[in-house]
């Protein structure tokens, strides 16, 4: 077994991968769905549907291109040329979708849909090489959780940026012009992202290969699916985590603008989202003593509990309690979400231990839909509670519609927590890790 430790610099560099996926993401999942109906003017229930519409393009381009990853072969690896080649085009469709050309309502939608579903395969196509990155960084489990940290750290830094000065921005840029202001703000962004991506290539290695880190044909990177129950657990739990966080953040600024009539706190809220930090600091060294199965468990119940703390201070307006919620809340999201990619990352060693096929591009591809596909479901379930609601941008809301917003800001999180508790509980991958190094390695050497 490969046991050298990631140096420094590359952990740190394999870390602003997701800093520079991040400076779009949260954009995209935070404030694109209130740009399209406040700032663009698109019907919310449409917005809803190019939700849906974009995730089930994902349901075929995530796979696929997972299977390009493993039929890669380059003098770089199979995972990081795609740093390199699409950082430019990703900034360039990024900005492109925060753009508000002047068309009818049908010619408005025709452009979110095109700018939006080919920034969601681009975003795709280089944020899933990250992902299948980790497997070959190292063949040591507790070394990717290390990594995978700093990944998560960059992952929040890129938030905290978003969630912190997007506002601010938008002002400084449009002074009034809130079409100017999120134009520009997202071309900052977008710029800053391709030299981060450029940094990830340019400084980590490739060290885990298989069979001479040749092509591998699909067919025999589906074996690796088969059987694989730690993998078709996680899988789902994607879909369940990235449901709860499109909707509670899409939510965020109608919430505080309709319900609390406090859009003031926005900034303070999303900037809160930082705190995320100290679950993913805690990762190792609770995965460590816990276990990684009883680490992720305890991030989904420390959420659920923000949660309902969350929903007592906004029911009061107590800015405290308010506060005391939202750190829980991202506390537990951070032990959520420093786990998830490493313990992804471990089922590529099951899929390889179980089927004698290592298909890290596939099994991360595939699980990377569970958080598109999440992303997806999300974004057109809060879209639709809205319109069922009977919201109407710009304008006083009714009962019906303050209680939608609600609903996607409070309880559907909290749903969602509690249906991945139940789910982690059939997980047991962590009693049988010690084994699977130890075989993969003797097989590896016999190999050699």
């Amino acid at each position: 077994m490969d046991n050298k430790q990631v140096p420094l610099k590359e952990r740190i560099s394999y870390g602003l991968g997701d800093t520079a996926s991040n400076l779009v993401f949260t954009m995209v999942s935070t404030y694109l769905m209130f740009f399209y109906t406040d700032v663009f003017g698109l019907n919310v229930a449409a917005v809803g549907t190019l939700f849906l519409v974009a995730r089930i393009i994902d349901a075929f381009d995530g796979p696929a291109i997972g299977v390009l990853i493993d039929r890669t072969s380059t003098k770089w690896g199979k995972s990081r040329p795609y740093f390199l080649w699409l950082a430019i085009p990703f900034a360039v469709v990024a900005v492109l979708t925060f753009m508000t050309p002047d068309l009818s309502p049908s010619g408005k939608a025709v452009y979110a849909y095109a700018t939006y579903i080919v920034l969601g395969i681009m975003y795709a196509a280089i944020n899933i090489p990250l992902s299948s990155l980790l497997p070959s960084l190292t063949s040591s489990s507790q070394e990717r959780t290390v990594v995978n940290t700093f990944r998560m750290v960059g992952s929040q830094v890129g938030a905290l940026i978003v969630n912190a000065a997007v506002l601010p921005l938008v002002a400084f840029f449009g002074k009034g012009n809130q079409q100017q202001g999120f134009l520009y703000t997202m071309i900052l962004f977008a710029s800053v992202a391709v030299v981060l991506f450029f940094t990830t290539f340019a400084n980590t290695k490739e060290r885990v290969q298989v069979n001479g880190n040749k092509p591998l044909p699909f067919k025999q990177g589906v074996k690796a699916l088969k059987g694989n129950f730690p993998w078709w657990i996680l899988l789902f739990l994607n879909v369940i985590l990235f449901i709860s966080l499109v909707v509670a953040n899409q939510s965020t600024m109608y919430y505080f603008t309709y319900n609390l009539e406090r859009v003031d706190l926005v900034p303070l809220l999303n900037g809160l989202s930082s705190v995320a930090l100290v679950g993913i600091i805690a990762v190792p060294f609770l995965a460590k003593k816990l276990g990684k199965r009883n680490t992720l468990l305890l991030g989904f119940i420390i959420s659920s509990l923000g949660q309902i703390i969350l929903y007592l201070g906004a029911e009061s307006v107590t800015i405290p309690t308010i506060i005391t919620g939202r750190v829980l809340g991202m506390v537990g999201f951070g032990l959520v979400g420093g786990l998830k990619f490493a313990m992804i990352a471990d089922t590529v060693d099951y899929g390889e231990w179980k089927s004698g096929v290592r298909a890290p591009g596939l099994l991360m591809a595939a699980s990377t839909f569970g958080v598109k596909f999440g992303m997806g479901i999300g974004g057109a379930i809060g879209a639709w509670v809205l319109s069922a609601g009977g919201y109407v941008a710009n304008q006083k809301q009714s009962a019906s519609a303050l209680a939608a917003i609600e609903f996607n800001f409070v309880w559907l999180p909290l749903i969602c927590y509690i249906i991945g508790i139940i789910a982690v509980l059939f997980y047991r991958l962590d009693k049988e890790e010690a084994k699977i190094t130890r075989d993969l390695a003797e097989r590896h050497e016999a190999a050699v």
